[in-house]
C-alpha cells in the first residue's frame, strides 16, 4: 500500500515537481527493500520449518564471531546511545560446533533486538558465556523495555510483536525470533527468554561444544 501510494501521487502529478518526486521514489525504494527482506526471511523460515536447510557444520570461536557481530552493529547502537558488551572475564576462545553463518544470523538478530528495544538513555546490552557440560550457553541481556509476562510464550512466533504503542516504530518483518528459534533447533539445541517489563529481557540459546 505505501509503495502504491507513492507510484498513483507521483503519476497524478507529483513527478513533475523536483521536491517531491525524489522523496517520494526514495520512500517507495525503502518500502520495496523492506518487501525483499519479507520475502527472503518467509523463504528461509519456510526452508527451515521443512528441513530443506542443511546445515554447513564445523568448529568455531563462537566469542571472535560475536565480536565480528558487535562491531558491525556498533554505529546502531551508537545512534541509540547502547553499549553493546562482551563479557568481560573472557580471556580464551571459546570453541563451538555448529553452522557459522547460521549462528552470525542469530547472534545478529538477538543483538540487533536487544539495540532496537534496549534503554536509549545510557543503556548496555551485555553477552555471557557459560559452560554446560556438552554445551556453552550464550546469554545476550539488555536493560530496556522488557516483554509483557503473557506475551512471552508467543515470541517466537510468526509475524508476533508485543502490543506496546513505543515499540512500533522498531520496524523489522516480525519473522526475525522465528527464524532465530528455527535455526537453533535444527542444531537439536534450545532457546529460551526471561524478561520483565521495564527491567529487561534475556534471550539465551546452547550451542554443542567442539570435540
Amino acid at each position: 500500500f505505501n509503495i502504491q501510494g507513492y507510484l498513483l501521487t507521483l503519476l497524478d502529478g507529483a513527478l513533475e515537481d523536483p521536491e517531491i518526486n525524489t522523496k517520494y521514489l526514495r520512500r517507495a525504494g525503502k518500502s520495496v527493500n523492506r518487501m525483499i527482506t519479507l520475502v527472503q526471511d518467509l523463504e528461509l523460515i519456510t526452508k527451515l520449518e521443512s528441513g530443506a536447510v542443511a546445515l554447513e557444520m564445523d568448529d568455531f570461536d563462537i566469542v571472535e564471531l560475536t565480536g565480528d557481530v558487535i562491531d558491525q552493529l556498533e554505529d546502531k547502537a551508537k545512534k541509540r546511545k547502547i553499549q553493546l558488551k562482551l563479557q568481560r572475564d573472557i580471556k580464551q576462545p571459546i570453541w563451538v560446533h555448529a553452522d557459522q553463518s547460521r549462528i552470525e544470523q542469530v547472534l545478529t538478530n538477538l543483538l540487533n533486538n536487544a539495540v532496537k528495544y534496549g534503554n536509549k538513555d545510557g543503556g548496555k546490552v551485555e553477552i555471557r558465556f557459560f559452560d554446560m557440560h556438552e554445551n556453552i550457553l550464550v546469554e545476550i541481556g539488555d536493560d530496556g523495555l522488557g516483554i509483557p509476562e503473557s506475551d512471552i510464550p508467543r515470541v517466537f512466533e510468526r509475524f508476533y510483536r508485543v502490543d506496546k504503542s513505543r515499540a512500533r516504530d522498531a520496524g523489522g518483518t516480525g519473522l526475525g525470533l522465528a527464524i532465530v528459534k528455527h535455526i537453533i533447533e535444527a542444531h537439536a539445541q534450545t532457546i529460551n527468554v526471561r524478561s520483565a517489563e521495564d527491567v529487561g529481557s534475556t534471550f539465551s540459546f546452547t550451542l554443542k561444544k567442539a570435540q
